[in-house]
């Protein structure tokens, strides 16, 4: 089983496009993944860019995803460290890099900025590799 850690925008592509995502794998994440995927919801909402309706759909999508979530001392250790030495201004994106230095195989993002900064301190895997093989 490969596990992957997942952002908040991998998880909206995912309940955007519904795709099936391989039961090879198990997906993971900080536990501030829920929290940030319903902001990022609701300010869509609030921008006019998707429905409530449609927000409810996603998140209900998400929410049916198996997403482990984790938050341990550990983790936050970790991601303050990586947060320091990258000298990015808060911990919310070390929590990610540091999910997958810990404790996954892959770190899953769609940011291009975020992947080039994290490149060779953990495994990048593009959003296809989550799905089941055709």
């Amino acid at each position: 089983m490969t596990r992957f850690v997942i952002g908040p925008d991998v998880a909206l592509h995912l309940a955007l496009e519904r795709p099936a995502v391989s039961d090879d794998h198990q997906l993971v994440a900080p536990t501030l993944l829920r929290s940030q995927v319903l902001s990022l919801l609701y300010q869509s909402v609030r921008r006019g860019d998707v429905t409530r309706a449609d927000a409810n759909r996603q998140l209900d999508y998400i929410r049916g995803l198996r997403i482990r979530l984790l938050g341990d001392r550990a983790l936050q250790r970790t991601a303050w460290s990586l947060a320091e030495e990258l000298g990015w201004d808060d911990t919310l994106d070390a929590e990610y890099v540091a999910l997958a230095r810990l404790q996954a195989d892959a770190f899953v993002t769609l940011d291009a900025g975020l992947a080039r900064s994290v490149q060779g301190l953990v495994t990048l895997a593009a959003p296809a590799a989550l799905l089941m093989p055709a």
